[in-house]
C-alpha cells in the first residue's frame, strides 16, 4: 500500500505513520527527516534548505523531489511506503504523477490552525539525540532537561511561534488546494488516482489511529496492540 499523509505540521503526521509502518510492515518517507539529515550533514542542498527552514518557509519543490525520487527507487520501498510531508505542493504532486509514482491513498489529517500553534510552539528537542518533549503534553522530568542526560532542551527555530504561524499561513497558502487537486484526479475516473480521505487529527493518539485504520480498511485489534 502506497500513502500520502497530508496535513499542516503538527497534525501527527510522523506519529500515525509509525502505526502504519508496524502493521502495514513498509518504510516511512518522511521528507522532514531527509532534510534534517542534510542539514545535519552540512551538504549543498542541506545548507540551502535550512535557510528557508529558519525562515518557515516550504523548501523549494527541486530539493524535495529529487530527495523522494531517489528514496522509493530503493528496495525495501517495493511492498509499498508513507510519504511524510511531501507533496506540499501541486507542482511536486504533478512530478510525483509524471514520474510514474503510483499511489493507492491520500490521508488528509484534518487539525485546526490554533491546535496547530498550540502543540507546535510548546515543542522542545535533545539535539544530540533527537528525543522530543513537549511543555504541555510530554513534559520532561525536570523543565528544561533532557530525561536520560540532563542537558539542556532547545526550541527549534521552525517551532517558535512566530515561525509556526507563518508556516500554518503557507500551508494554507501553497498545501491546501492539493486537496482540491486530488479529489478532481480522482473524480475524473483515472485509474491511476488515488482515494482522497479525511481524518480528524484531535483526540488521544489512539483514537485518531483507530480514525485512520477504518479510513484505510484496515484490520486492526486495538486493544491488543496497546499492550
Amino acid at each position: 500500500m502506497k500513502i500520502i499523509l497530508l496535513g499542516m505540521p503538527g497534525a501527527g503526521k510522523g506519529t500515525q505513520a509509525q502505526f502504519l509502518i508496524e502493521k502495514l510492515k513498509i518504510p516511512q518517507i518522511s521528507t522532514g527527516d531527509m532534510l534534517r539529515a542534510a542539514i545535519k550533514d552540512a551538504t549543498p542542498l542541506g545548507k540551502e534548505a535550512k535557510k528557508h527552514m529558519d525562515r518557515g518557509m516550504l523548501v523549494p519543490d527541486e530539493i524535495v523531489i529529487e530527495l523522494v525520487k531517489r528514496r522509493v527507487r530503493e528496495p525495501d520501498c517495493a511492498n509499498g511506503f508513507i510519504v511524510d510531508g511531501f507533496p506540499r505542493t501541486i507542482p511536486q504532486a504533478e512530478s510525483l504523477r509524471h514520474a510514474g509514482i503510483d499511489i493507492d491513498y491520500v490521508v488528509e489529517i484534518d487539525v485546526k490552525d490554533d491546535e496547530i500553534l498550540r502543540r507546535m510552539s510548546g515543542r522542545r528537542v535533545h539535539p544530540a539525540s533527537g528525543r522530543t518533549y513537549h511543555v504541555t503534553f510530554n513534559p520532561p522530568r525536570i523543565p528544561g532537561k533532557d530525561d536520560v542526560t540532563g542537558e539542556d532542551l532547545v526550541q527549534r527555530p521552525d517551532d517558535n511561534e512566530e515561525t509556526v504561524r507563518q508556516r500554518i499561513t503557507t500551508y494554507h497558502a501553497q498545501t491546501k488546494p492539493l486537496i482540491d487537486y486530488y479529489a478532481k484526479w480522482a473524480a475524473s475516473g483515472d485509474s491511476r488516482a488515488p482515494r482522497h480521505v479525511r481524518v480528524q487529527g484531535t483526540g488521544t493518539v489512539d483514537e485518531c489511529r483507530q480514525r485512520l485504520f477504518a479510513a484505510l480498511a484496515i484490520q486492526c485489534d486495538f486493544r491488543q496492540d496497546r499492550h
